[in-house]
């Protein structure tokens, strides 16, 4: 059964090129010119949204908020600008992933397979009863990288939704660097490794802490290496 995508571009010349190049891909494409159109035709049987950001009338985020009102299918923007707030608006306003034209065809292609086939874990695993690792207000999927706090999603990277999991599932179990980089990263281990992996610690704890300088969730065990405290 193919997925259907319903795909939002007021440009005509662009949502012809988009269609086109995802109907080659097997996907079933409806399309809508702007937001208040795409309101009417969306429902449930759609898989996946590729919404423009700017378009006259009812916008992008606009029309975000309002699906998302109804459905929970993942959102792909597309938007011209490189803004971050722009982006960062778009996400908090329920969209999954974000491309900045001009994009390949291969990005698109590569984007649309990642946000279906994280759509298709999330329905299965709904249906069996999804599972999270929890501490405190912290809450993460054992499934598929979704991380909230408290009410708050969490936007993490790949590797440190990996990092944090590995933390998670052995809690108090100190794990060296060497033993993080290879579970995670999934290569071999150097000298120079070990400053990737405080890279991405560093970074984690300024995304899940109340205060990254004085962390409560993942600790550092001196010259052994990092745990999860609570």
């Amino acid at each position: 059964m193919k997925n259907r995508i319903l795909l939002v571009e007021d440009d005509r010349e662009i949502r012809d090129l988009l269609k086109l190049s995802l109907s080659n891909q097997g996907y079933e494409v409806m399309t809508a010119e702007d937001g208040r159109q795409a309101l009417e035709i969306v429902d449930a049987s759609f898989d996946l949204i590729v919404l423009d950001v700017s378009m006259p009338g009812l916008s992008g985020i606009g029309t975000c908020i309002r699906i998302r009102e109804r459905f929970n299918m993942p959102i792909l923007f597309l938007t011209a600008k490189s803004d971050t707030l722009d982006k960062a608006e778009g996400l908090l306003a329920g969209g999954d992933d974000y491309m900045t034209k001009p994009f390949s065809e291969h990005e698109l292609h590569v984007r649309v397979i990642a946000l279906l086939r994280r759509y298709k874990i999330y329905q299965d695993k709904k249906e069996d009863n999804e599972t999270f690792l929890v501490a405190g207000i912290l809450k993460v999927s054992e499934l598929f990288n979704e991380v909230w706090k408290g009410s708050q999603k969490i936007e993490l990277s790949e590797l440190e939704y990996g990092i944090l999991k590995l933390l998670m599932t052995r809690r108090n179990k100190i794990f060296p660097a060497q033993n993080i980089y290879e579970s995670v990263w999934k290569q071999p281990y150097f000298y120079d490794s070990n400053n990737t992996v405080m890279v991405h610690i560093r970074k984690l704890r300024k995304k899940i802490e109340d205060d990254a300088a004085n962390p409560t969730y993942i600790l550092t065990e001196w010259g052994r290496g990092y745990r999860f405290g609570k």
